[in-house]
C-alpha cells in the first residue's frame, strides 16, 4: 500500500491487488471521498491532476 497526501491533508492510498489496484481517497477528516478499482497502470492518469502544479 502506498499512502500520499492531498494538497487539501487528505490521503490517496493505492493498494495493489493482482492485476487491479483499489484507490481510497479521503478527506482531511478522514472521511473516504471515494473508492475506484482500476487496471494496475491507470491510477497515474486518474490521480495526474491531484498533483498537477496550478497555474
Amino acid at each position: 500500500m502506498v499512502t500520499l497526501p492531498t494538497r487539501n491533508g487528505g490521503t490517496v492510498e493505492i493498494t495493489r491487488v493482482g492485476a487491479l489496484v483499489d484507490i481510497h481517497v479521503r478527506d482531511a477528516e478522514g472521511r473516504t471521498v471515494a473508492t475506484v478499482v482500476r487496471r494496475a497502470g491507470e491510477e497515474v492518469a486518474l490521480l495526474a491532476p491531484l498533483y498537477a502544479r496550478p497555474k
